[in-house]
């Protein structure tokens, strides 16, 4: 059995592949040579990867988010594709947002603000039972970010596309399902995967029927939001609009430009896609066994190109 890893550190994924699959070899796209492999294992891979892949019997996406692999040209159209579902990301992806709705919460926002005008003010302080979170996006990493707010102490909102039951998470779902959760969150967290339906959800009508100083937190796919109608609804400079401010992870074009004028607004935070990087330790054991599960014939969940996860 041949492996062909493509990913940035590609030579710790082959090490941790190399101890998970010891009969199996383990090469990267930077290994010379062009012997076809049996399986994939690959992030943001260029069109070029899949040239002479004759014998491809899998191809396994180093992360949890498809929409890059399946826009690739030379993707492969009769392959069954498997995603990482969660591999230690969950926990590192519910930190994040913790941190986001606690920044907001407690108002840094406005303290760090405060210290760029020497003032000195303290906030009243809202309780957590009063600040109600939504999360979009209730798969493997969604369910788990959702309730953990909800042991937090935060009344949560949930939404998916199909029903859903969450302990602890008030459930939302389909068309009639998402105003509804907006109308009742002050702080709206982004989680879901980049499809047709998803791309631009968050557009002006929907930032609209959030409630006045609602903020925003993306840690998800960058092509959910509309980055027009968010500026609109920030308002100009420090001046609070609809929204009192977003936190944003992930973006249509990465790295960011520099001219985007997210940049420069004092109520947006950046981060460079680093909410939920993934951990080789436990992805190499779910790569591994996806490998084993494909390479007997076992049924494995799949990727449907169609829906877009």
């Amino acid at each position: 059995m041949r492996v062909l890893v493509h990913i940035d550190e590609a030579d710790t994924w082959r090490e941790a592949l190399a101890r998970r699959l010891p009969d199996a070899d383990i090469v990267t796209s930077d290994d010379p040579g062009d012997t076809p492999a049996d399986y994939l294992a690959v992030w943001k891979p260029p069109a070029s990867l899949f040239e002479g892949q004759t014998r491809l019997k899998g191809i396994i996406n180093l992360g949890a988010g498809v929409d890059a692999l399946l826009a690739n040209p030379g993707l492969p159209r009769d392959v069954p594709i498997v995603k990482l579902r969660d591999a230690g990301m969950a926990p590192l992806m519910a930190d994040y947002v913790r941190f986001g709705v606690l920044y907001f919460q407690r108002d840094f926002d406005r303290y760090f603000a405060q210290q760029g005008h020497t003032t000195w003010h303290e906030q009243p302080l809202t309780d957590k039972a009063d600040w109600p979170v939504g999360v979009l996006g209730l798969g493997a990493i969604g369910a788990h970010v959702a309730r953990v707010l909800a042991d937090d102490g935060f009344p949560v909102h949930g939404w998916s596309r199909s029903a859903r039951s969450l302990d602890g998470v008030t459930c939302h779902h389909g068309e009639a399902g998402l105003p509804e959760l907006l109308g009742r969150v002050r702080t709206l967290v982004t989680l879901l995967p980049d499809t047709d339906s998803t791309r631009g959800l968050i557009d002006a009508k929907t930032l609209s029927r959030l409630p006045e100083g609602a903020t925003l937190i993306n840690p998800g796919r960058g092509s959910l939001i509309d980055t027009a109608a968010l500026l609109d609804a920030l308002g100009p400079g420090e001046q609070e609009g609809h929204l009192r401010g977003a936190l944003l992870d992930a973006f249509t074009e990465e790295p960011l430009p520099r001219d985007n004028p997210l940049w420069a607004h004092p109520r947006v935070r950046i981060t460079p896609h680093m909410a939920a990087p993934t951990p080789v330790r436990d992805a190499a054991d779910q790569v591994a066994e996806l490998i084993r599960a494909l390479d007997n014939g076992e049924d494995v969940e799949t990727i449907d190109p169609r829906a877009g996860y």
